[in-house]
């Protein structure tokens, strides 16, 4: 099992610090490539942008959700740009004993320009209805091997494959214009599927989690991605954040097991078991929502326990906590969640 929270992903590369990293422009001319170096992306990629007409007119909603996934995406042509490239310049840790590193190579050059090709469509589309586009920010990868970076790479496409249905309902209530981008974007969830049921073989984890993966809010994948993000590096942040809230650090400090348990969690800020509680997404379930209890504070620190009853019908794989206002409240979805989350949120991977 392996938890993680927005203050605790340092833990993956034993608490390094990661020097900001900001590759952009990439050699290829990404993220404005010419006519024959997409060409070329495209031929690595596996397959072109789609042809059809782009949409004109955009909702506000429509909007928003297009410029955090292109947010995310040109993150993670950056993120695997830098792994593939640790890899190719034989830094230590990215060494690849015990796999097949000509294999490695050829997914991950393979991934890179798929993503770039997600970023590209994302920003055409908003272009397409006169909207702001999405352009580079610097980030930190708190990863120091191969293995840590795979695990990073899991956790965060789990997080993007829990989100992307909410940006489909939303262009799906929309109509109009947008209702193709349902089924685009139904085959960028599958392909991003695809890419994580790799991470998960490498790591020797059943390549598919669950039966159902675990749905979120877009503020949770938003603040999740801000992690990576250096602060004041790019625009992208303060334009999606005037539409989607960001919440604070809550970190999972305990590891529990598979089973059953008590967690321990940590925020920066003042609770109480009176007027606070946590609640648990999992799979396509209802929201879990628990009491909180032992309640100190140490170093600026809250920190709290609180039951995760999982085998009460949690799903393997990702798990979301987020720490809310107000107690015994019953939440119908993970909108809900979120509107009333102080903190959050809290990954926990169990497999």
């Amino acid at each position: 099992m392996r938890l993680l929270s927005l203050a605790s992903l340092s833990a993956l590369a034993g608490g390094i610090a990661a020097a900001p990293y900001g590759p952009y422009p990439l050699p290829d001319g990404f993220p404005s490539p010419s006519p024959a170096q997409l060409k070329q992306i495209e031929m690595m990629a596996g397959g072109s942008l789609p042809n059809g007409p782009l949409p004109t007119v955009l909702q506000p909603g429509a909007v928003t959700a297009l410029q955090l996934i292109a947010l995310n995406e040109i993150f993670e042509v950056a993120y695997f740009t830098d792994l593939l490239s640790n890899i190719t310049t034989n830094v230590t840790g990215y060494d690849l004993d015990g796999y097949n590193r000509t294999f490695v190579i050829e997914a991950l050059t393979a991934v890179v320009n798929q993503e770039q090709l997600h970023a590209l469509g994302a920003n055409g589309i908003l272009a397409s209805a006169n909207a702001t586009t999405i352009t580079p920010c610097e980030y930190s990868f708190p990863v120091s091997d191969f293995l840590s970076a795979i695990t990073l790479a899991q956790t965060f496409t789990d997080v993007v494959l829990g989100v992307l249905p909410q940006a489909q309902t939303v262009w799906a209530a929309d109509g109009g214009d947008e209702l193709p981008l349902v089924n685009l974007f139904g085959s960028v969830i599958a392909q991003e599927a695809q890419q994580d049921g790799w991470y998960r073989s490498l790591q020797l984890k059943t390549p598919s989690a669950a039966p159902f993966l675990t749905t979120e809010a877009p503020a949770f994948a938003f603040t999740f991605l801000q992690n990576v993000i250096v602060p004041g590096s790019c625009p992208g942040v303060a334009l999606v954040g005037a539409s989607i809230p960001t919440f604070g650090p809550l970190t999972v400090v305990s590891m529990p097991p598979d089973v059953n348990s008590t967690v321990t969690y940590a925020v920066p800020g003042t609770v109480a078991p009176s007027t606070n509680s946590l609640v648990y997404l999992s799979g396509q379930n209802l929201p879990v929502t628990v009491p909180i209890s032992t309640v100190t504070s140490i170093g600026g620190l809250s920190y709290f326990n609180a039951s995760l009853p999982f085998e009460s019908g949690f799903a393997k794989g990702l798990t979301i906590a987020a720490l809310v206002s107000g107690t015994g409240i019953s939440y119908a979805n993970a909108s809900m969640v979120a509107s009333a989350t102080l903190y959050g949120p809290g990954i926990i991977e169990i497999d």
